[in-house]
């Protein structure tokens, strides 16, 4: 259990750090945020299997969030709510809520609620990796692999590498990669591009003449998704030495 992650999304910060308390107390890890825009963000970097969600929070509605959350198909999620009518209790669970905690409500009831959740959440098929043909992502371990070899990067490295390849091919700028792949709050974006050149060094044919990690004109950099052919091959550090297959894209520099 103690490699469970669990994400609190609540607006109130003193329930918040109550509930959090008591969840590493039992074992879990612990992701706190106090609403919508930090929350996809830790979501989409931490990937918790299960989102203890208040359906009213500072910057938006719970349920919107419920319901982007569920299109991720990757978390279960608890919703908390002031809201006990009927009405609001389908509305929260056909938004996306596998289950809905009424406020106020005992510790031990929300204890069990969770300790329940984790055990569906145990029987569903979650992603454990992201593939890339010879590139795969270990989302468990955090270890990269490239023809089946190991590349060693630091902590730092794969969550760069992991927020790049999750985002499908999209550039992402500086500013987006510091929120989303940074533990703490950093707003340095030499930072970004430093760190960018020194994964180049470990996954690149040539990190002069990147490929895999390209820097887009007046954005910041993507991770190139074409770079993976129709027979899944990578043409990586460890892959093939020939040139890609596709072209690169236009918007895209060294």
């Amino acid at each position: 259990m103690g490699a469970v992650g669990i994400q609190i999304v609540e607006g109130n910060p003193h329930l918040r750090s109550l509930l959090g308390w008591h969840l590493q107390q039992v074992g879990y890890w612990v992701h706190q945020s106090a609403d919508i825009q930090q929350a996809r963000d830790i979501f989409l970097s931490r990937q918790p299997s299960l989102i203890i969600l208040d359906s009213e929070l500072p910057d938006g509605d719970g349920l919107e969030f419920c319901h982007w959350l569920q299109q991720q198909h990757q978390a279960l999620i608890l919703m908390l709510s002031a809201r006990n009518t009927e009405p609001d209790i389908v509305a929260g669970l056909r938004a996306g809520a596998d289950d809905y905690l009424t406020k106020p409500f005992g510790m031990q009831e929300f204890l069990a609620r969770v300790e329940a959740l984790i055990r569906r959440s145990r029987t569903v098929s979650v992603p454990a990796s992201l593939d890339y043909g010879d590139l795969k992502i270990d989302l468990v371990q955090r270890r990269v692999r490239l023809k089946n070899e190991f590349i060693d990067l630091t902590p730092q490295e794969f969550s760069l590498l992991y927020v790049l390849a999750q985002a499908g091919g999209i550039p992402l700028s500086r500013s987006e990669l510091l929120r989303k792949a940074w533990p703490d709050e950093i707003d340095n974006h030499r930072t970004v591009d430093t760190h960018v050149l020194s994964l180049r060094k470990k996954v690149e044919i040539d990190p002069r003449q990147p490929n895999l990690i390209q820097t887009v004109r007046n954005v910041g950099y993507r991770f190139n998704v074409e770079l993976v052919d129709a027979n899944g091959t990578t043409q990586a550090k460890l892959g093939s030495r020939k040139p890609p297959i596709r072209p690169l894209s236009k918007v895209a520099e060294n």
